[in-house]
């Protein structure tokens, strides 16, 4: 499947949360939701971890074993999803139910054959309208096989007394390559993914030149070189966990991660840290079913997405972490915070205030190109 990436930044810039109070209801109430013939009566979900799993957790892990009585299994391997269901499937001993993945992955999962196709129009409920699944995800639906859930974006936090120091704060993505304003360590993921289209930007390439540039050795050179310009002074992470940490305890004065896991650390935890977001990169996250599973599996684990992905269910998530439910429905019953109280929209990635210098992933292209450019990225971080 392909999609319209100027279509889906239009869609990604009007997933913003309305002002409101928080109230838990139903797509469909609970008595409504089918019954799950010859399913299994134990589930495991594959997640990140953190702040991000506990909002699943919270908005329809422990909803959906109170109604249904299902025992849930929590993984917290998604960062290494496509290596695994890999091996899996090699191995003929699929153990998950359920993986959530970014888009890219996704894509690259159901070319692979290593994760089902899904109808979103028999296989997820429609919105509390009527309006079919596939209308209310529209765009988002970026593969046969993904069931989008949220939009999120790989950003940056500082240090707040960073200016104690340096006289400024951190204001666009390019001073994260400047030394000399900023020294001091920060914090990159160790993959290619958003390092290298913030490189090849802060070398003087246009933002809508980035990926034609990487489909070059040239381009790939240019964005590690730049990148060069201050390996020595990164802390590699690999769990979105680690650079909120990092920043509490000011190992690092920067550090990229998800806005979510930023979102944490700054409102809940009431850390020194505050959010950057110049060139926050945007994504999408969602489910994949994997294939080789049991008819009893396969049917708990697709029960579980109608429920999990419903419009009232996204909206639930929302309120515990700042990401963009992937439903148009599931927009306006998003407000404030389930816990804090405090309005959500303005810590929404897709907040019109924040969004204005977003920059959007390709998946496509990622789905392509992962493979190769983690092996040349590997190995220039080795060298």
């Amino acid at each position: 499947m392909t999609f319209n990436r100027l279509y889906l930044a239009g869609a990604i810039a009007a997933v913003v949360a309305a002002s409101g109070t928080f109230v838990t209801g139903a797509a469909f109430a609970a008595d409504e939701l089918p019954a799950c013939e010859n399913c299994a009566d134990e589930l495991t979900i594959v997640s990140w971890g953190g702040a991000y799993s506990n909002s699943q957790l919270k908005a329809y892990s422990e909803p959906y074993t109170a109604l249904t009585g299902v025992s849930i299994i929590n993984d917290e391997s998604s960062p290494e999803a496509v290596a695994k269901m890999r091996a899996m499937d090699e191995a003929g001993n699929v153990t998950w139910d359920v993986v959530d993945v970014v888009a890219a992955d996704a894509m690259r999962l159901c070319d692979e054959g290593l994760a089902m196709e899904i109808d979103p129009d028999t296989q997820l409920a429609p919105a509390p309208d009527g309006t079919p699944a596939s209308e209310d995800f529209g765009e988002f639906i970026v593969s046969d096989c993904f069931v989008p859930q949220i939009v999120y974006s790989t950003t940056f936090g500082y240090r707040t007394d960073v200016a104690e120091w340096n006289g400024a704060v951190p204001e666009g993505i390019c001073d994260v390559f400047d030394l000399e304003a900023f020294p001091g360590q920060r914090a990159l993921q160790k993959r290619p993914l958003d390092n290298v289209e913030w490189a090849l930007m802060c070398d003087g390439v246009a933002a809508e030149d980035v990926y034609d540039t990487l489909e070059t050795d040239e381009g790939v050179a240019q964005a590690l070189a730049k990148l060069d310009t201050i390996k020595d002074d990164v802390i590699w992470w690999s769990a979105g966990a680690e650079t909120p940490q990092l920043l509490a305890d000011g190992e690092v004065v920067m550090g990229s991660t998800y806005n979510g896991r930023l979102f944490s650390v700054i409102e809940e935890q009431d850390q020194p840290v505050a959010m950057m977001w110049d060139a926050q990169v945007f994504d999408l996250d969602g489910w994949v079913v994997p294939e080789g599973l049991s008819e009893e599996r396969k049917n708990r684990a697709l029960h579980f997405l109608m429920f999990a992905t419903d419009t009232q269910r996204l909206a639930d998530q929302a309120a515990y972490i700042s990401y963009g439910p992937a439903r148009t429905s599931s927009g306006p019953l998003v407000g404030k915070h389930a816990e804090l109280g405090i309005d959500m929209a303005p810590h929404m990635p897709t907040d019109p205030a924040n969004s204005a210098t977003g920059f959007l992933q390709n998946y496509e292209w990622w789905a392509d190109n992962r493979d190769d450019l983690d092996q040349k990225f590997q190995a220039w971080l080795a060298s």
